[in-house]
């Protein structure tokens, strides 16, 4: 069992990786760069690119470390650390795509595991279904209550944020297991339980709203970041459930 599930975690986590750093690039980064200088002050509401500021001096000498300090400014004794270059921040993005989505094509093939040991087949039908199901748990019911952000969006507690959305997380999973393979009324009532408990306890939310982007940007980024991970977690559902059923497949096809 372990060399199928790894097998279908690294084809399934892949191809949900390719698919979700193409649709970042290609709908989400310009937004996250616009929201960027929103955030910076170099573009500003109903204004579009705000004045250049004026120019610094060519030098700037610290008397306490001898240092020139024209190249960055120090605000509460820290120092900005310069941007990292187009190429590095591309590659870095790809990155983090790459770790997040085999790790949860490793969480989605775990199930699939699970689900052997109680007598359920996965075919790619059935695999396409988990893969909505997990977007459902993971972001869908989240971002009910705290929406996909861009830069320069204020925010609750971070600590706060973190346990409601573990909380909805485990609570969603379990709620739309029970629906799936659960028996009889008292399971679909728990089931209902479940997925309505998290949004009528509320997100931790902050006193005011004061978002720096525009709120129409901020509605289309959140549904576009919606949209690409539905996407990335259909296609990683059905790749998943393909390669696992073909390796069931093959193991039965063996002699004993």
């Amino acid at each position: 069992m372990i060399r199928n599930m790894v097998t279908s975690a690294l084809a399934a986590g892949l191809a949900a990786w390719l698919l979700a750093a193409l649709l970042h690039f290609a709908f989400l980064q310009k937004y996250i760069l616009l929201a960027e200088d929103y955030e910076s002050g170099a573009a500003v509401h109903f204004g579009g690119l705000a004045k250049p500021a004026a120019p610094e001096p060519a030098a700037a000498y610290d008397a306490a470390t001898g240092a020139d300090t024209s190249g960055s400014m120090v605000m509460d004794g820290q120092r900005d650390e310069p941007a990292p270059s187009p190429l590095a921040r591309n590659f870095w993005t790809a990155v983090f795509y790459g770790l997040v989505y085999m790790a949860y094509a490793s969480l989605l093939v775990a199930g699939f595991g699970l689900a052997r040991i109680y007598g359920r087949g996965i075919t790619a039908r059935e695999g396409l279904l988990w893969g909505i199901a997990g977007f459902a748990a993971l972001q869908l019911a989240p971002a009910m209550g705290l929406a996909p952000n861009l830069p320069g969006t204020p925010g609750a507690a971070l600590a706060d944020r973190q346990i409601w959305w573990w909380g909805t997380v485990l609570a969603t999973a379990t709620g739309l297991g029970l629906l799936a393979y659960g028996r009889g009324l008292a399971a679909v009532a728990v089931a209902a339980l479940l997925l309505v408990a998290p949004h009528v306890i509320g997100a931790p939310q902050t006193e005011s709203y004061g978002g720096l982007a525009p709120p129409e940007m901020a509605g289309t980024f959140a549904s576009r970041v919606l949209g690409a991970s539905f996407a990335a977690w259909a296609l990683m559902g059905w790749i998943a459930g393909a390669v696992w059923a073909r390796a069931w497949a093959g193991e039965a096809d063996k002699p004993a």
